[in-house]
């Protein structure tokens, strides 16, 4: 549910990721600690859908976004109706998801490379004790980046497989979709290895 950055000169695009990221947190604390208040709910889904509409996101767009929650929000209220009631329920389902969507507005109004450059900035005043243990500012920016690029990669691997069973005539099956993507997305990572090995990355 992730989206990709989208280019934009909002005044969110604009902003510090760490004045984003700050905000990320300060929300999902309040929706934790203040759990039963209405008015805190409603404050932080206010503030998200504003966002989206700021940044440049249609109606239409929004509503796409929302629609694609549809099975976390199946997943997170059909175990929860079993020991809480209806509207308990609907009450924790409704704070998670005002989360998700601020980490979505996060990741649609800043760039992957401004992330990693602010986590490699954050982490660099702890290279002596990060180098004890083999690590780096630069190769934790690194992996993280390296994951953040291989996501969609992993989704077009997906849709490749899919519209090569629909071509075949096959009906998609968990089976028969889950073990050629894993081929696959071995594969990708073995020749990531092998790029990364060639540039002196050990």
């Amino acid at each position: 549910m992730i989206p990709l950055y989208r280019h934009g000169t909002s005044h969110l695009h604009r902003m510090p990721v760490g004045a984003k990221f700050l905000g990320i947190f300060v929300a999902a604390l309040a929706a934790s600690v203040f759990r039963e208040s209405l008015g805190v709910l409603l404050s932080i889904w206010t503030v998200t859908l504003l966002g989206f509409l700021l940044s440049g996101t249609r109606v239409r767009g929004l509503f796409a976004q929302l629609w694609r929650l549809k099975w976390l929000v199946l997943v997170l209220t059909i175990p929860q109706l079993i020991f809480l009631t209806p509207a308990e329920a609907g009450f924790n389902v409704a704070r998670v998801l005002a989360v998700v969507m601020l980490a979505a507005l996060f990741t649609l109004t800043t760039a992957t490379s401004d992330i990693l450059s602010s986590v490699e900035r954050v982490l660099r005043p702890l290279d002596p004790v990060l180098l004890r243990g083999g690590l780096s500012a630069e190769r934790i920016s690194l992996a993280l980046s390296l994951t953040i690029r291989s996501v969609p990669v992993i989704l077009s691997f997906y849709a490749d497989i899919r519209e090569a069973q629909r071509a075949r005539g096959m009906r998609p099956t968990p089976r028969a979709t889950v073990l050629p993507l894993l081929v696959m997305s071995l594969r990708h990572a073995e020749e990531t290895a092998e790029a990364l090995a060639a540039r002196g990355v050990r």
